[in-house]
């Protein structure tokens, strides 16, 4: 992240907005930093892809101005986010800029005022210098398009830093930007977190609702996108989320361990695909740290996980891709995209006699997905919401004895470009907060280490073989871990994550 010529990474959220808010700095010096560290940065990642740096230059000296009167802020606007310089997934409106999708016949899709998340993040003092890069019609975990290009990881420019929000992760973790807004409806906040080795937190819909995001499948209520944040540091996030009012600021805010230890569950599965080496052992370190910190923790089957994964799948693809598809109005979708739209509207017949086929030629994990996935009667998808409704169930259970879930944010560190279709499965971990609407973080733990990129049993399944390529390579790339509250809210992801972060780093 250092090693880029020009300006170095920004400051963290909190020094930036308390230095400004004090007059120790200006909100200007902030924004010009980053302005340069996007224009050193900016061909190897090609992640800012709509800057409103002159918007930005403006709203820094009016800040600047509102500081240096000594009348102070703005009435009725907060100080929390002073001057600091963020970025917004493109699927949020932004006044001013575009919301295409990647999607060539949306280019003239002029936002005419700010996404309701986005006017609180102004409100709250933050400036927004421009709109990140998603994948076209935010359908697979690879940042690239036709209208804006491919993004890059910030460390490995073959890998990729993930999505939906990859372009927002990237920028975060390359210190173009402290902070971003983005979304989550199957980990698109936090699986590029995990691969990009920086945090994110999706609190929950009736927290801050999906921020005013582009509704890609308008019809779907069961499940639906939330609005969330990327930062560096866990303290940024707890920032963030204070700013908009998700939690009350500290002092106010009292941890659920000042009243009792902390009991966490925890396992290692991440789903219908084995984890890498790297990510398992990331898992048994937070465990491991967490335990010492004096906090119970205990083991569970993550079975339940993965069936989750799979009723979260279903959901998302009952209509047989037919909203998704009726965004591109004559654009033709990219191939990897037209591929996931014509298997996802396969008939159900038709994804028996396929599944079947693929069973016999050992591929197993394309057989299961096909039979769990594609379009479905009234009457299959009522069996789907019932499936919802007992693992609801089972969480409530759960919820009585444990305060949150340990586990896996993808079975795999981060992809390298073209294979998300194939890979999938690997964001399974995540489906579960998604499904049932639990509060939930990504946290950097470790980075693959020599020997790690191994490991992986040998299998003629072709989902398998590309995740060991997939860890082939990966010495160095960051490893994250999840955690889901199951009690109190997003002040307790944030307080298990703080934890985490605390001696992650303490053991670099």
């Amino acid at each position: 992240m250092e090693g880029y010529p020009g300006a170095g990474p920004l400051e963290s959220v909190v020094s930036i907005a308390d230095a400004v808010a004090a007059g120790r700095a200006r909100a200007c010096q902030s924004v010009a930093q980053h302005i340069a560290r996007h224009q050193a940065t900016h061909a190897a990642l090609n992640a800012l892809v709509q800057p409103c740096h002159a918007a930005a230059v403006g709203e820094a000296d009016r800040i600047d101005r509102l500081m240096s009167s000594g009348t102070g802020y703005e009435a009725g606007k907060s100080q929390m986010l002073a001057g600091v310089p963020v970025s917004v997934k493109e699927c949020f409106a932004v006044r001013g800029l575009v919301t295409t999708l990647g999607i060539p016949s949306r280019r003239h899709c002029l936002d005419a005022a700010d996404a309701p998340l986005v006017e609180r993040m102004r409100m709250a003092g933050a400036i927004v210098v421009g709109k990140a890069n998603v994948p076209q019609a935010m359908y697979l975990y690879e940042t690239d398009n036709p209208v804006w290009g491919r993004t890059n990881h910030p460390e490995a420019s073959d890998r990729s830093p993930g999505g939906s929000s990859g372009g927002d992760a990237c920028l975060v973790a390359a210190g173009v930007v402290p902070l971003a807004v983005a979304n989550d409806l199957a980990g698109s906040i936090r699986q590029p977190a995990h691969a990009c080795g920086i945090a994110g937190i999706v609190p929950r819909s009736t927290a801050l609702g999906d921020g005013g995001s582009f509704r890609t499948m308008p019809e779907l209520t069961v499940v639906q996108p939330r609005a969330g944040f990327l930062a560096r540091h866990v303290a940024d996030l707890e920032r963030a989320i204070a700013a908009v009012g998700v939690i009350p600021p500290p002092p106010q805010l009292r941890p659920l361990s000042a009243v009792r230890p902390l009991r966490i569950a925890w396992w290692d599965d991440a789903g219908p695909l084995e984890p890498s080496v790297a990510v398992r052992r990331g898992v048994h370190e937070a465990v491991a740290g967490l335990r010492s910190e004096g906090l119970e923790i205990v083991q569970l089957d993550g079975r339940l996980a993965r069936k989750a994964a799979w009723v979260h799948l279903a959901l998302l693809s009952s209509d047989g891709g037919r909203q998704v598809r009726q965004l591109f109005a004559g654009s033709p979708p990219m191939p990897p995209v037209l591929r996931q739209l014509r298997l996802a509207g396969l008939p159900r017949w038709i994804r028996s006699l396929v599944a079947g086929l693929a069973n016999v030629a050992g591929r197993g994990l394309e057989a299961e997905a096909l039979l769990a996935t594609g379009p479905r009667s009234d009457a299959g998808l009522q069996r789907v919401f019932e499936a919802r409704l007992r693992l609801g169930i089972e969480v409530d259970a759960m919820a009585m004895d444990y305060d949150a879930i340990v586990c896996p944010v993808s079975a795999l560190p981060a992809l390298r470009h073209g294979t998300a279709a194939s890979l999938l499965l690997a964001a399974a971990p995540c489906m579960l907060a998604n499904l049932l609407d639990l509060p939930a973080g990504s946290v950097p733990i470790s980075h693959v280490r020599p020997g790690e990129e191994q490991g992986r049993a040998l299998s003629s399944d072709p989902v398998v073989q590309a995740a060991a390529d997939t860890d082939r390579g990966s010495c160095g790339l960051p490893v994250g871990v999840q955690v889901i509250g199951l009690t109190g809210g997003e002040a307790t992801v944030l307080e298990v994550m703080r934890l985490i972060e605390g001696f992650a780093e303490g053991s670099r």
